[in-house]
């Protein structure tokens, strides 16, 4: 038989109770069992005897196919993280008297985060004496979010923390509108117009 050991959970051999409650493959019980009748019946079906609820007195114990469950979780495991959406911050540091040029390329660096969906952390790094005037930091993130406008919201608002000021901002997901489709007469009625037309001049020149 099999000697498995996985995570926290105790299967066949390693299963120390001298007494189990055993459970069906499909749920239903089939009674407390000792251990070694319980064994031996996992034996005779092909199946695993694992331990599902080692606190219960006396444990409970699962007839089952431990490696293809294990399988089935981690391949749930995988698609699961394959559907969650991946949150990435990006940093980016000013410090309080940044010059103009300075300025304006970290800003359009945190418009180029966001409009790949990612988050920005701002920081404004104080030092020496700049500690003791936490408005200069202020200035610059309000004059940023100011100037960022609707491509942002502010996730966490300026909070100084030591040396630095913090402020998280998080893109806006802007609705898509489609265009307005225009509706063309169809082509046999286009037809049917040009040949009465013709009709017409037809008549005219007989005249």
């Amino acid at each position: 038989m099999r000697r498995i050991t996985i995570a926290e959970l105790r299967v066949n051999g390693y299963i120390r109770a001298r007494e189990v409650r055993v459970v069906a493959p499909d749920g239903g019980q089939i009674g407390i069992k000792k251990l070694q009748e319980a064994l031996w019946l996992a034996d005779q079906l092909g199946l695993d005897l694992v331990e599902v609820a080692p606190n219960s007195n006396p444990p409970v114990c699962r007839l089952m196919d431990y490696g293809k469950y294990k399988y089935e979780q981690s391949v749930k495991s995988r698609e699961a993280r394959k559907n969650q959406t991946r949150t990435v911050i990006k940093e980016v540091k000013f410090k309080p008297k940044i010059g103009q040029h300075d300025y304006e390329i970290k800003r359009k660096r945190v418009l180029k985060f966001l409009a790949h969906g990612d988050k920005v952390k701002i920081t404004i790094w104080f030092r020496g004496r700049e500690m003791t005037r936490p408005e200069l930091g202020l200035t610059i993130v309000n004059r940023l979010v100011e100037e960022i406008g609707d491509a942002a919201k502010v996730e966490q608002a300026p909070r100084q923390e030591g040396r630095n000021m913090h402020m998280v901002l998080a893109p806006v997901k802007r609705p898509t509108h489609t265009a307005p489709t225009t509706e063309t007469p169809p082509a046999e009625d286009q037809g049917e117009e040009t040949d009465a037309v013709g009709e017409e001049i037809a008549d005219e020149r007989s005249n």
